[in-house]
């Protein structure tokens, strides 16, 4: 039987009134892959503190086996401000010493785009007191993934970094022979990685083997044994278990656990979201035109972001936005906004909003409210009832405690919320307004598992059209049909295969360009091919997308009556057909997608 490398023996943790911890018992041994989940403020931190001995219990007892090599990133970095990224992250090696070893090379290129650091001012010299949180979090993440350990202890790990940045750590972290315990809302990070779940909740842990998707298959079994979830709670579990069975229309492998297991739990529920019902309220709601770009070209100063972009945003369109840091992600959502709001411009071009539209912009800063209103309060100053559609309605005071703030919490005065209750709040507040247009900017930064499924869930209810940008693969996943992506060429593009293709693409492009040079930074090659008919090709490029969009949208309406009509053979007979006929004309387009992309590349 392996060695525990860290025991705990009933340890017990308080703050004030509240116990974080109480008489926990358990341990991490040689080879364990354990992701922490929990509600903010639950004891997520407290408790892998006090593994690392950073901390100190109340009562009970930590022990560490003898010569543990123990690696912790902590929320809050101890880099030395006055030290250059060179010294901390390398120490004394010699640049011959560091640029032979692989895995080196391997923890600079995956964290920083390259081995001489291009995001930093001075590359491996940058003195690091001026850096902001998210580059001094990476320099923290190089420092100790560098290092050998035995075990290491993650905390929010994924904060700060891009899509791209988490598929590369996952992978690296898979690779590795150490110990893992790791701190995170990131469900996509914790299916890749872990191999069990602690769930830290009224100051008990709950053990669960497997990654995210079996935890949640887990709990959705243990509520239905026990009856004792609430009723809304047992639904939301069920609503998530139904998307991972079906998986994610751009992954290509199935969830990370036993589908059959789940067949008698799910075998009644709905799809997450009805796709057409939704389709009916949007159009009601927006009328054909949302918003239409025509030959824009979107500037950063002198740096030009997005040169003669022709794209449209449809009623009920839901579409994840990834890309390069610097690319345009949130300028091209500032566009937008200045163009509802007609205050604006573009560079160039034209913005075409839509008559009916009611935008809402979640950006990354929280908005400033008066730190002397009480939760509630904040949220009726916009409105005091929502409707959901089909008659159905919320009030401001249910809203709130769709996302946490239950109780006395919705009498907190705002100075006294947490960056993630404030987050929560602003979003609220946009909410209650009842927009058909979402802009949302990085939504899931400081949000929890719980509450991140109670957002996805009203989601699913919400008709109108939705432009996500977030690190949060899952989240993106879960929320949006399509994807975009801003690869920092000048250009817009669909990816048909989600996530995974714009990884592949990235790869690719970083193979070609060597890994010495940033993406975003690496000169245009010439095609042989003129301005005129690059914009051409563009243009032609965009209709080509929402062609393929319609087709997805009409193939799924086909399965749809396929599955009302199981029993009518002839029926079936006759949408099988039509069925082929789509799929042929999407594979006609998809080919000249392939070599629109190319022109206009």
């Amino acid at each position: 039987m392996a060695v525990n490398l860290v025991n705990l023996e009933a340890v017990s943790k308080a703050y004030t009134a509240r116990t974080l911890l109480d008489g926990i018992s358990l341990g991490v041994s040689a080879g364990d892959r354990i992701g922490v989940v929990g509600r903010n403020g639950d004891g997520k931190s407290t408790l892998v503190r006090i593994m690392a001995q950073q901390d100190t219990p109340d009562s009970g007892r930590v022990t560490h086996s003898g010569g543990l090599h123990l690696g912790v990133l902590s929320q809050r970095d101890e880099l030395d401000p006055t030290a250059t990224v060179r010294h901390e992250v390398l120490g004394d090696m010699d640049d011959h010493e560091w640029a032979g070893q692989a895995r080196v090379r391997d923890i600079l290129s995956g964290l920083f785009g390259g081995l001489d650091l291009p995001g930093l001012p001075q590359g491996l010299d940058t003195i690091i007191g001026p850096l902001s949180g998210g580059e001094r979090r990476r320099i923290a993440l190089a420092k100790l993934l560098i290092a050998e350990q035995d075990l290491i202890i993650l905390d929010e790990p994924t904060n700060h970094l891009d899509v791209e940045g988490i598929a590369w750590l996952a992978e690296h972290l898979k690779a590795r022979r150490s110990a893992l315990v790791v701190v995170t809302h990131d469900r996509w990070f914790l299916d890749e990685v872990c191999s069990r779940i602690w769930d830290v909740q009224d100051g008990a842990v709950h053990d669960y083997e497997g990654g995210y998707s079996a935890y949640v298959l887990a709990r959705a079994e243990r509520a239905r044994i026990a009856a004792t979830e609430e009723h809304k709670k047992q639904n939301l579990i069920r609503k998530e278990l139904a998307w991972l069975r079906r998986g994610a229309p751009a992954r290509t492998s199935k969830p990370k656990f036993r589908v059959d297991a789940a067949n008698e739990l799910i075998a009644q529920e709905p799809p997450v979201r009805d796709s057409v019902e939704l389709l009916k309220f949007a159009n009601a709601r927006l009328g054909k035109t949302v918003f239409e770009l025509h030959d824009v070209t979107i500037t950063a100063g002198e740096k030009t972001l997005l040169d003669w972009l022709t794209w449209q945003l449809g009623p009920g369109d839901r579409i994840g936005l990834v890309g390069v840091n610097g690319a345009g992600k949130t300028s091209f959502f500032r566009a937008l906004v200045g163009a509802a709001q007609d205050h604006a411009k573009p560079a160039a071009g034209k913005i075409v909003v839509g008559q009916t539209v009611r935008l809402a912009y979640l950006s990354q800063e929280v908005a400033e409210l008066d730190p002397r209103w009480r939760v509630l309060e904040a949220v009726e100053q916009v409105k005091g009832r929502i409707s959901l559609g089909k008659g159905r309605e919320m009030s401001a005071s249910q809203l709130c405690e769709r996302f946490g703030f239950v109780g006395e919490k919705q009498w907190t005065p705002v100075a006294d919320l947490s960056g993630g209750e404030r987050r929560r709040l602003q979003l609220l507040r946009l909410l209650m307004d009842e927009p058909n247009v979402l802009l949302m900017d990085e939504p899931t930064n400081d949000l929890d598992i719980e509450t991140l499924t109670a957002l996805e869930d009203l989601l699913d209810s919400w008709p109108g059209s939705l432009i996500v940008v977030s690190h949060d693969r899952y989240f993106l996943e879960r929320t949006t049909d399509t994807f975009h992506a801003l690869l920092g060429d000048g250009n817009l593009r669909m990816l048909p295969g989600g996530v995974d293709e714009y990884l592949e693409r990235r790869h690719a492009i970083a193979s070609t360009q060597g890994s010495s040079a940033p993406a975003s930074r690496a000169p245009k090659i010439s095609s042989g091919v003129s301005a005129v008919e690059q914009r051409a090709a563009k243009k032609e490029l965009a209709k080509v997308e929402r062609q393929l969009e319609k087709l997805t949208k009409a193939e799924a309406k086909v399965h749809e009556k396929m599955a009302e009509h199981a029993a009518d053979f002839a029926k079936v007979s006759e949408l099988d057909e039509e069925l082929r006929a789509v799929a042929k004309q999407r594979d006609e387009l998809e080919s000249r997608w392939l070599e629109l992309v190319e022109l206009a590349s």
